[in-house]
């Protein structure tokens, strides 16, 4: 209690050499989830078994601000229970998870609606298809940015700009991208406009242009592929000495059966980069109980060293409507896939959006899978109801089918259904449980069942994912200076 006496009377003190408004707010988060993953991102092959397991996400958040400035740190560790042993003095996890600074930025005011913020940051805009912070994740996707602001009478614009190395260099500025899914995600530079627009008190409407480069790669051969071969024994005859004894004289060696084997490759960053552009909109309207919302997006420029032409596109609307206190909705996504008959990339990707959210809750597309392939129509509906004055139910039923022919397969993917029941405990905690289940096309099912695997693998007949998650998020501390003085 003394302690947190000379505290506050030490922040106080800040204010009375400073005529400024002063906030200082400290904010914790706990966040533990089991899973049971019989069919989560990957198809379950047959015969396989099902893991569980516990994420566990705990923040610690910093925010101060006075009338010009604000800085803001994130304090992170993400760790799966057991992945630290008892007695360990490091994080130990060796995973990438672990403690981390998860954001660390500082917003300066430069007045008439304009700012600056810069440093380790969200990138979140509109529904977040295109770009997201992630929150369902056990980490969270974090840019290197600097960001040029303007906010006013509602109209919202962001200019923002990101450049990355591994490390501080004196010669050259090659990058070498690391970490999940690095050649699709780390970009080595980006330059974007977010322009927000709010029409009225029912519509709203957005403008997006990104730009990222990604560095050159090439690809050489540290051992060729060999061809099988069957084992040949060995040629021999049989002669007599002087003596009339016999001996076996070896004529041909035997030769031993060598088993086939890929080309081992090795693949590292070169001089060059290439650039991939994302355009579109996003709209949103409600007005009393209806409510929709519509995007639509292009991909152009180039991917990858050999500068293959991109030229995708992905379109999307979704309406609700309510009525007592349940919500209905009916929605689409067309995500464009790559034609057997081009040579062009056609199959658009959704860069650094907040993929869980869409196209079904067991992950099968998008997040880091589905990439460069057939593309995705998503038909779906969903309806929440209240179950309580603390409590709903979310449900919601997608139906997958391509959006070009496919190699392997073509047309119907499959049927998901996603159920998600979310208790209030107060303001600053809930626990949420939730169930998904998939009934997909064989082929479709079988193909990604043997994703990895040099050999066919046939897919599980039960493809489903359950969870629980227990988020408290409460403030710890928070301090305003009472009386501006001078």
């Amino acid at each position: 209690m003394k302690k947190s006496k000379l505290l506050i009377g030490a922040l106080s003190g800040l204010g009375f050499f400073s005529v400024t408004a002063q906030e200082l707010s400290i904010d914790a988060m706990i966040r533990p989830r089991f899973e049971y993953r019989h069919g989560f991102q990957d198809v379950l092959p047959k015969d396989a078994e099902g893991s569980s397991f516990v994420f566990q996400r705990s923040s610690l958040l910093v925010k101060y601000s006075d009338s010009k400035i604000t800085t803001f740190l994130d304090l992170q560790d993400t760790s799966v229970w057991g992945d630290r042993s008892q007695l360990s003095t490091d994080d130990g996890s060796g995973s990438g998870r672990g403690f981390r600074v998860n954001r660390a930025w500082a917003q300066i005011g430069l007045g008439k609606g304009w700012a600056t913020k810069v440093g380790r940051q969200f990138l979140s805009y509109d529904d977040q298809r295109i770009l997201g912070a992630l929150g369902w994740a056990d980490q969270q996707r974090t840019h290197d940015a600097a960001l040029l602001k303007y906010n006013k009478d509602g109209f919202k614009m962001d200019i923002g700009f990101a450049f990355n190395q591994n490390g501080p260099n004196n010669f050259n500025n090659v990058f070498t991208p690391s970490g999940a899914a690095q050649p699709v995600f780390q970009y080595k530079a980006m330059q974007f406009l977010h322009i927000n627009k709010k029409f009225s008190d029912k519509f709203s409407g957005s403008f997006l242009f990104m730009s990222n480069q990604f560095q050159d790669s090439a690809t050489t051969v540290v051992s060729p592929a060999v061809e099988a071969v069957d084992a040949i024994p060995a040629v021999t005859t049989t002669i007599t000495d002087d003596a009339n004894v016999p001996q076996e004289i070896i004529i041909t060696e035997a030769v031993e059966a060598v088993e086939a084997s890929d080309a081992v490759t090795s693949t590292s960053s070169v001089p060059g980069v290439n650039s991939r552009q994302t355009t579109g909109i996003y709209g949103k309207y409600k007005d009393g109980k209806f409510g929709l919302d519509f995007s639509g997006y292009y991909q152009f420029g180039e991917i990858g060293s050999a500068g293959t032409k991109v030229n995708a596109f992905d379109i999307a609307a979704n309406a609700t409507y309510k009525t007592g206190t349940t919500l209905l909705g009916l929605g689409f996504e067309i995500l464009s896939g790559n034609d057997l008959d081009s040579d062009d990339q056609e199959a658009f990707f959704p860069l650094f959006g907040t993929n869980h959210k869409f196209n079904g809750f067991q992950d099968f597309f998008f997040v880091g899978r589905h990439a460069n392939a057939e593309g995705l129509i998503d038909l779906n509906a969903k309806a929440v109801f209240k179950t309580g004055e603390k409590s709903k139910l979310v449900t919601k039923l997608h139906y997958f089918s391509t959006a070009a022919e496919g190699a392997v397969y073509d047309g119907y993917i499959g049927t998901s259904i996603d159920l998600v029941y979310i208790q209030k405990i107060n303001s600053y905690a809930n626990v949420k449980v939730g169930y998904s289940q998939s009934f997909l096309n064989s082929d479709f099912a079988d193909a990604r069942a043997s994703r990895g695997s040099n050999v066919a693998l046939e897919a599980d007949s039960v493809q489903n994912w359950g969870w629980v998650m227990l988020t408290i998020k409460p403030n710890l501390f928070k301090w305003k200076k009472p009386v501006e003085t001078k």
